[in-house]
């Protein structure tokens, strides 16, 4: 079998509305998200999907020229089974790029699953789990309003909430309050920074305020290239700290585990550059001691699913994980949504990553002229 086209397409996902208004989070406001849709195409007939996710610049929609551009002159007539050997020549092709590279990584793994008529997570290793138990993000807001969501995850079967901090110490203190007050104790708590903090002292003030609450973690406290000062906030915290956007390679991991700049290290498939180089940063955690988690940029129907197959793969992912990246969105562009029941998500059945697109909506989404 070999590769005889590969097309990317950006299109406009509908993220939903917290709180009667868009999100805002510790790096800014989420608004006019542009992905792309990659598809591989084979001389077998057998087509691959794969999803360029990115809220950074630049986003997934502009990444698609990188795709067809740049990196599939490399690949056309390769074997997509061949998945190392094309992650070389996707890096001889242009550095970086990881979630251009990721979209379509997840769509090699698509056509080989299809081919070999098995889920993308026997590709991986075969399942450790049968289902993967979610955390969920609470967006910047009013403490009632933050507390008021928890309450509602908790009521959907979610065990995990993820709390955006950064909006001031004394106001996250009170967010974190109002919501183990409203959610109890058997409720784990975890925050997400997003990089909001500037300096290790002000990062600090904050994880005093709020560690009498029974916090499990504290996630990217500063910003990503920052190491010395996310170790230097590890060792005067009782918190755990995840690095996430410090990690968006193997390379950039291993700087993590070398620097000693994190407690847990959360990996994206589209920050890894595929589902590849995500399980290679899940085996290099697992041999330094490192326990794992799985990020959300948040996906769609595509990238969650390669997301999900990863999470019931990997035997490092010790905690909850963002694997449903989807449920942040009005709605989604599979032909049938992925399923998220009682705070866990479950593979989508087929071969493959297992899912299809609803072309009448894509086509709602879609920027390509």
């Amino acid at each position: 079998m070999r590769i005889t086209r590969i097309e990317a397409t950006p299109y406009c996902p509908p993220l939903k509305q917290f709180f009667g208004r868009s999100v805002k989070l510790g790096f800014g406001e989420l608004k006019d998200l542009e992905f792309g849709l990659v598809r591989v195409h084979t001389d077998e007939g057998i087509t691959g999907l794969g999803e360029i996710s990115n809220v950074f610049a630049p986003s997934g929609g502009a990444q698609c020229s990188i795709v067809t551009g740049v990196i599939a002159p490399y690949l056309i007539g390769e074997d997509p089974a061949h998945i190392a050997r094309i992650h070389s020549l996707m890096d001889l092709a242009i550095e970086g790029m990881e979630p251009a590279k990721a979209g379509i990584d997840m769509a090699l793994y698509d056509i080989v699953g299809k081919a070999l008529d098995v889920p993308v997570h026997v590709l991986l290793g075969g399942q450790v789990r049968d289902q993967v138990r979610l955390s969920f993000s609470i967006m910047f807001g009013a403490p009632d309003e933050m507390a008021g969501l928890a309450v509602d995850l908790v009521e959907d079967g979610f065990t995990t909430v993820k709390v955006k901090v950064g909006q001031g110490a004394l106001e996250d203190e009170r967010a974190i309050r109002s919501i183990r007050e409203a959610v109890g104790d058997d409720i784990t708590i975890r925050v997400d920074a997003n990089m909001a903090w500037k300096t290790p002292k002000e990062a600090l003030e904050t994880l005093r305020r709020i560690e009498p609450f029974g916090i499990e973690l504290a996630e990217q406290p500063l910003v990503g290239s920052d190491l010395d000062g996310m170790a230097f906030i590890r060792e005067r915290t009782d918190i755990p700290i995840m690095a996430d956007e410090s990690v968006w390679s193997p390379r950039t991991a291993m700087q993590v585990l070398q620097r000693r700049a994190a407690d847990v290290v959360s990996v994206y498939v589209s920050e890894a550059g595929g589902l590849f180089r995500a399980a290679q940063i899940f085996s290099m955690c697992e041999a330094a001691g490192i326990p794992n988690a799985i990020g959300s940029m948040p996906e769609n129907g595509v990238g969650t699913a390669a997301e999900v197959h990863l999470g019931l793969a990997m035997p490092n992912l010790t905690m909850a994980a963002d694997c449903c990246g989807s449920a942040y969105y009005d709605h989604d562009y599979l032909t049938t949504p992925l399923k998220v029941d009682n705070g866990f998500a479950y593979p989508p059945a087929g071969p493959g990553l297992g899912v299809e697109i609803d072309e009448n909506v894509f086509a709602q989404w879609s920027k390509d002229d």
